[in-house]
């Protein structure tokens, strides 16, 4: 027999998956103790765990799958083989429909693309207070995409408007934006993407400027400079239009918790953490912590299984990319705010609206 930990370790699901398939009746354990309510696991259900998971991997609804199970090993397998002609049937039809509502999109997409023209007319010149782009640039570096595919996530957009510069980046599993005062430019609304090598290059040269004085920033057709007394980092744009991040930054407003980052973060790094059964911007699982902020205003590391069922202001993060989060707030006290599981957790700073963290949820197993 084994224990819930040892069937987990051994067959590859996480606990809290084996106490969600328990519930839902899928994968019962052979007996549990009536007085402890420990779960015990036979050594057959070790192989029928290893199957769930690649049927529940092939995406097999929970109903097929306990049929599945229940006929697995029986001598006739007619019915187990039946049920997975069918739902492979369901998946080519479902990767068929897909396919006729990409090529929709991709018609549409083409019917509204115009040649490729420059919108910069003119070159932008502006002044920023060299502390503030420094404090920007670190607020939002942690946020950049590198993935290959995704070459216009993997830079940092400079968005100028007005009097205000904004920076933003985001690897589509988060989001960070962070501004500074800008002066010099008084025409229409201009956006560059900075490639990342090119960022940290802006961010190294402004190392070197103390007391906060104006340093140039220059966009002249595909080409950014900033300018530091004598001396430069300067490099092409990335030539990819940048997502519209103002619409990702709409949310509805939350449950909100003031965390004091040095104490949060060693509950994060000691506290517990779940095992995420989907894949992250590497392609290998992360780290999970589950938070949920408490009426008295604190924020509760949940253990397995004690997020509550009741109470859906809690929410699963990338416990890694929590951490960089904070990081980059560079406060002592940062604010936490919580939509519903499926929306996502804003890191913000107290002091000011400006400057945030956004982190997708990830999707808890139960």
């Amino acid at each position: 027999m084994r224990s819930i930990g040892e069937m987990a370790r051994d067959s590859g699901l996480s606990v809290s998956a084996l106490r969600f398939y328990d519930r839902a009746g899928v994968l019962v354990p052979a007996w549990v103790d009536p007085v402890s309510g420990y779960r015990w696991y036979g050594p057959e259900q070790c192989e029928e765990a290893r199957l769930l998971t690649r049927l529940r991997r092939a995406g097999m609804p929970l109903p097929d799958i306990r049929l599945v199970l229940a006929g697995w090993s029986g001598a006739d397998t007619d019915l187990v083989r039946k049920l997975l002609q069918a739902h492979l049937r369901r998946l080519e039809r479902g990767l068929s429909d897909a396919r006729s509502e990409f090529s929709a999109v991709r018609a549409l997409l083409e019917g509204r693309e115009k040649p490729m023209t420059s919108l910069r007319t003119a070159a932008v010149r502006l002044t920023v207070p060299a502390a503030e782009l420094a404090a920007a640039l670190d607020a939002v570096r942690f946020a950049a995409g590198t993935d290959p595919e995704l070459p216009m996530l993997g830079g940092v957009l400079f968005d100028v408007e007005g009097e205000v510069l904004r920076v933003v980046a985001t690897d589509r599993y988060r989001m960070a934006v962070a501004q500074a005062r800008a002066t010099g430019h008084d025409g229409a609304r201009e956006q560059v993407v900075v490639p990342a090598p090119l960022a940290d290059a802006m961010r190294a040269l402004l190392s070197g400027e103390d007391g906060g004085g104006p340093v140039r920033l220059s966009v002249d057709g595909d080409r950014v400079t900033l300018e530091a007394g004598d001396r430069q980092a300067a490099g092409q744009c990335l030539d990819h239009d940048f997502p519209d991040y103002r619409r990702l930054v709409r949310l509805p407003a939350g449950r909100r918790a003031v965390v004091d980052v040095p104490a949060f973060r060693e509950a994060l790094e000691t506290g517990p953490v779940r095992r995420s059964e989907t894949p992250g911007p590497d392609g290998v699982p992360c780290d999970l912590s589950v938070l949920r902020p408490e009426a008295d205003g604190t924020v509760t590391v949940c253990a397995d299984g004690e997020e509550g069922d009741a109470d859906p202001n809690y929410v699963a993060v990338n416990r890694e990319f929590l951490l960089h989060a904070l990081a980059a707030g560079a406060r002592d006290r940062l604010v936490l705010e919580f939509g519903a599981p499926t929306a996502p957790l804003a890191v913000r700073r107290a002091d000011t609206e400006d400057t945030f963290s956004l982190l997708m949820p990830v999707r808890l197993e139960n």
